[in-house]
């Protein structure tokens, strides 16, 4: 790499001016010669610790909700169904987006307020004093600012994935949540899928034995999506996220591993290094349309990321995580989901599958463990999920536990370092793919507190009492 282009990469990674370069070492050095060192963390001492932390109870959780393109809609969906809610505010750049999702909730209790028609009335709504949610579903440059000025408003803050996209990012959010003492959770939805969560029921009570190997993914053919000028992504943002080249979007896969491997909470995140292929398939695309369609002449000119990105972190306590990213390959769908431990193995993709040694467990062997190991959410509320919907009904059960710990007043199953560290993964595999497979060592968002940090309780104590409407 040139300096300049050193600097610009620096710059779009946000790993300037984060102390993170030797005293009297010159950026080319540091930058070409040996690994990056994330060192913020280091003897980083906390303000407050967010892990276990229980705000006061809100008996009716009052939310406005900003992004109402692709995922938004879904969301007020499935909020309008949770009891004691009140949706009091909606958003977005575009007024017929805010109409439309209006419109959604006319044979309803809820009658929000509408905000659009510029880049910030988002704040114009976060800045009213009887909001207690920003639930946030925007592009993701988007993500921490408006996270960052919820949680500074009093709001607290709940964000679709990835929530930072550089590490300087991810440190304002845990250092605001820190001071602030507002919740600020990452939507990750595949953290409440029903064979996820099985799995960490299994893991928590031993199942597996030790376990020392998870994979996780995001393997998802987006590629007509993502070049689809009408039907798509609002300005081609998704697409243009795309000339970054690491594992963009790590958290899907990550989320549910790192809860099974107790990141953050007795285990933490040590180093990562990353690789990609070449990319074989954006650039050809974008070259293939400008032909017939000169909007994409400037995309034709880009260098995008590659195809198939493979991560590897290594943890403190000697575990090892892969987590591969690849939207760009015609491949079915696949998160991986793999749980391998010293005494058994689970995975989802293709199928899920159980084993205790060599072979497979028999379906009816299968069927034992669902009814042993099915947690307390799904008992409670599995069924309204899939029937409220929203990928299968994670992203329901998702939305009702975060209602009934606010309104409970327990911790969350997400806190502000996971959301930090699950979205870490992407600038760092940039840095690392940039400097030929390089490791790099992860931040510790949570000053150390990782080893006595509690982990996710995967029970309803407390809680388990917020109604549904069907």
């Amino acid at each position: 790499m040139k300096n300049n282009q050193r600097r610009e990469f620096l710059k779009s990674t946000g790993l300037v001016g984060l102390g993170l370069f030797g005293a009297g070492s010159t950026l080319a050095n540091e930058f070409e010669n040996r690994p990056l060192q994330a060192k913020k963390g280091v003897n980083r001492i906390q303000s407050f610790n967010m892990s276990g932390f229980a705000a006061p109870k809100i008996d009716t959780v009052r939310v406005g909700i900003v992004g109402l393109g692709m995922r938004g809609p879904g969301a007020v969906d499935r909020l309008s169904k949770i009891e004691n809610v009140e949706i009091k505010a909606l958003c977005d750049l575009l007024p017929e987006r805010v109409e439309k999702a209006k419109a959604q909730l006319k044979d309803t209790p809820h009658k929000p307020d509408v905000y659009s028609g510029n880049a910030y009335s988002w704040k114009e709504m976060m800045d009213r004093d009887d909001l207690d949610l920003i639930y946030i579903a925007t592009p993701w440059e988007w993500h921490t600012p408006m996270a960052v000025y919820a949680m500074e408003a009093g709001k607290h803050a709940a964000c679709e994935v990835p929530i930072a996209r550089t590490l300087e990012e991810c440190w304002q959010l845990v250092e605001t949540s820190e001071r602030t003492k507002k919740h600020c959770m990452q939507l990750e939805n595949c953290c409440y899928d029903f064979f996820e969560l099985m799995t960490l029921k299994m893991a928590r009570e031993g199942y597996f034995g030790e376990v020392l190997h998870v994979e996780g993914a995001y393997i998802h053919d987006l590629l007509a999506l993502n070049f689809n000028k009408d039907g798509g992504y609002q300005d081609m943002w998704r697409l243009k996220e795309n000339y970054r080249d690491g594992n963009l979007y790590a958290t899907h896969g990550l989320g549910p591993i790192c809860q099974i491997l107790n990141i953050n909470r007795g285990d933490q995140m040590d180093f990562l290094t990353s690789t990609s292929t070449n990319d074989f398939s954006m650039h050809a695309e974008a070259m293939k349309l400008a032909e017939k369609d000169n909007f994409f002449a400037s995309y034709a000119q880009k260098n995008f990321r590659g195809n198939m990105n493979t991560s590897m972190v290594k943890t403190k306590n000697g575990k090892t995580i892969m987590i591969q990213h690849d939207v760009s390959s015609p491949r079915p769908y696949s998160r991986l989901h793999v749980v391998s431990g010293t005494e058994g193995y689970a995975q989802k993709y293709p199928e899920a599958k159980v084993s205790k040694g060599h072979g497979w467990l028999k379906d009816e062997e299968f069927k034992d463990l669902e009814t042993k190991y099915t947690p307390e959410i799904i008992q409670k509320v599995g069924e309204l999920a899939k029937k409220v919907g929203g990928h299968g009904g994670m992203d329901f059960m998702m939305d009702w536990r975060l209602i009934d710990c606010l309104r409970n007043g327990l911790p969350l199953d997400q806190d502000v370092y996971d959301a930090a560290l699950w979205s870490c993964v992407s600038p760092l595999s940039e840095w690392s793919v940039a400097n030929r497979s390089n490791s790099i060592d992860v931040p510790d968002f949570t000053g150390g507190n990782w080893k006595t940090n509690a982990p996710v309780n995967i029970t309803l104590a407390g809680g388990g009492n917020t109604g549904v409407r069907v």
